[in-house]
């Protein structure tokens, strides 16, 4: 199958069987397990989100990232999203040649704005310059990943004139670029000769096939091979639908009105929950119906990867563990028989 499948995560804080939230430093030592478990079944990335708040345990990704390839002997890990614009892409570009070293082919960037901007003030940043400081880092980022020597009269920073960044990587660095819904994004990461990663967490995820056809456009029109398309979407697989659908429930509504509380969203409903399922990007269900529905995207999209965001909210540890389980053991034979 051509088709790779994958896991990300934010480190969501969990609730253990007592009921109690887990500690950050739990759920890190839970995300490494679950990191090892996905090499065990058999998926192809495990992608894991940068967040400075409370309700997220993952803000430094590197060293989580570093643990599972050492770990594992297969599965690539990358980030899900490196949140670029308060980062330095020089650093980045070092950290990730040196994951590269130790897992040669393994090791992947995720660049993008991110969702939520707690990490400017943290940082020192001004949100003023949220545009410019991602366009400008993005694009050094890309020289440095495609030329030895690098010059760049910078805004933001002090020029670099013929600057080369150590360790070199032996090879090319991976590196996509996480586009919620942007066209002028879709054509920057066309530009930067980019992978194009698609996070569709809300809605028919074919409503995403005018980005696509940019993507392949923008690509055409500069005389350049595109590179990999794939979708980042949430879900949770389980025995059953039913199952599935209560277990996730509860969490999933907790983080929905946590972060809709300071955007203003309504309360969320079972019957929104429902709907999103039925016909949405919430990939949530027994092996058959997850399959059935990622196939359905697979197919409109073209995709190369299809990444299911597994946490979501406050949820039980050992759900997410299943949910793993059944991806790797279930839901990828039966994808490769659809697919086929």
């Amino acid at each position: 199958m051509q088709l790779e499948l994958g896991i990300d995560t934010f480190g969501d804080v969990t609730r253990g069987e007592d009921g109690l939230l887990r500690s950050h430093a739990e759920v890190i030592r839970d995300t490494l397990a679950e990191g090892e478990l996905a090499d065990q079944v058999g998926l192809d990335y495990i992608g894991l989100g940068e967040h400075h708040r409370p309700d997220f345990a993952i803000s430094s990704t590197e060293p989580i990232l570093s643990a599972i390839l050492a770990r594992t002997e297969k599965i690539k890990a990358g980030t899900s999203v490196t949140v670029l614009s308060s980062d330095d892409p020089i650093r980045v570009f070092q950290r990730f040649a040196t994951l590269n070293a130790l897992a040669p082919g393994r090791a992947e960037i995720t660049i993008g704005r991110g969702s939520f901007t707690e990490s400017f003030p943290l940082f020192g940043l001004d949100l003023n310059d949220y545009e410019a400081l991602f366009t400008e880092k993005s694009q050094i980022l890309h020289l440095l990943a495609t030329q030895e020597k690098v010059s760049f009269d910078a805004q933001m920073r002090p020029p670099l004139k013929n600057v080369t960044v150590y360790p070199r990587s032996e090879t090319p660095l991976q590196i996509w670029r996480g586009v919620g819904g942007s066209p002028q994004s879709v054509v920057e990461t066309a530009a930067m000769q980019m992978d194009l990663m698609l996070a569709i967490i809300g809605g028919d995820s074919t409503r995403f096939k005018p980005h696509v056809d940019l993507y392949h456009r923008a690509h055409d029109q500069m005389g350049t091979k595109p590179g990999k398309i794939g979708v980042h979407s949430p879900g949770h697989i389980a025995e059953t639908d039913e199952i599935a659908q209560e277990e996730f429930y509860e969490g999933y509504a907790r983080m929905h009105d946590m972060i809709g509380r300071s955007r203003g969203w309504p309360p969320f409903r079972r019957e929104a929950y429902l709907s999103e399922i039925e016909h949405g990007s919430l990939y949530v269900g027994s092996p058959e119906t997850v399959a059935r529905k990622i196939a359905r995207t697979v197919t409109a999209l073209g995709l190369s990867r299809f990444t299911l965001k597994y946490s979501g909210g406050p949820q039980n540890p050992a759900h997410l563990r299943k949910t793993i389980e059944l991806y790797g053991t279930k839901v990828r034979p039966l994808l490769a028989e659809m697919l086929a």
